[in-house]
């Protein structure tokens, strides 16, 4: 980096924070492939949200800064905010949130909402956590949530991806789970994970809309086709995958829920890849 850029950078860091807004730290930063990153920061001792729901995030380099959807990869209870994101070349938040290092300062707006929430869900004995890509990152939280496993008998997450590195971070997540204090024990008992890429040779290979539709996904974690009056789903990812999906549910008589009024199904357009 020139100096001119970087007296640039630095100058551009010093606009107000906007009122409604917090402005935290960054504590950690990863970056598994070209495409894909996770960072951390802190968490304001005043924000609360439910595990599966977003916030809107955006950094201090203009007067207005641009703001994006992200879901909150960590649990409700965790002490740090945790973010998994795609990296979009010249996207206008992405080009420069890829960017950030320890230290930086993020901006988020104070309020969480977002439809991938226990409370949008009538009661059932299982949950599937359908995703693709990014879309994992409200099963990230789910997932370590305590609640999960008071509400549900069993816990099914599928990540879909093009390549294997870039499952990477589900698994890590799962091995944070199952190891964790508070909810391990229930994950080891209750937890599937059932990862796919479709790009890449791997131990599982396809869409998991393919694989719902001729029977291999359920053959394979062997467990019965999805049923409205036992199973609830939600859906993250892309928009194909949140479109494709929605009808096959609503096909087979499963009701769109919201926090108003609980259904069987929930997707969240916010994170479309």
């Amino acid at each position: 980096m020139s100096e001119g850029i970087a007296r640039e950078e630095k100058s551009a860091l010093q606009h107000p924070v906007p009122p409604g807004v917090f402005a935290e730290t960054v504590t950690e930063v990863k970056h598994y492939t070209p495409r894909l990153f996770q960072f951390r920061m802190t968490r304001p001792r005043s924000f609360r949200f439910r595990s599966g729901e977003f916030v809107m995030i955006g950094l201090p380099n203009a007067a207005k800064p641009v703001y994006r959807a992200y879901s909150i990869s960590s649990p409700a209870w965790d002490e740090e905010l945790e973010f998994f994101s795609i990296k979009v070349p010249g996207g206008p938040l992405t080009e420069h949130l890829q960017k950030i290092k320890p230290g930086d300062t993020v901006l988020m707006r104070k309020k969480s909402t977002g439809t991938l929430i226990l409370d949008a869900l009538l009661p059932g004995s299982r949950i599937y956590m359908l995703s693709t890509g990014t879309g994992i990152a409200p099963f990230a939280s789910l997932m370590r949530d305590p609640e999960i496993y008071e509400k549900f008998e069993e816990v099914v997450v599928t990540h879909t991806c093009r390549e294997k590195d870039e499952l990477t971070y589900g698994f890590e997540t799962l091995s944070k789970t199952l190891e964790d204090p508070l909810v391990g024990d229930e994950a080891r008992a209750k937890l599937i994970h059932f990862p796919t890429t479709t790009r890449e040779s791997s131990k599982t290979v396809g869409r998991i809309t393919s694989k719902i539709d001729d029977g291999t996904f359920f053959e394979l974690i062997n467990r019965p086709p999805f049923d409205p009056e036992r199973d609830r789903v939600m859906i993250c990812g892309s928009m194909s995958m949140l479109q494709e999906l929605k009808a096959k549910l609503e096909a087979m008589e499963f009701k769109e829920g919201s926090i108003s009024s609980p259904g069987q199904f929930v997707i969240e357009r916010a994170f479309v890849d």
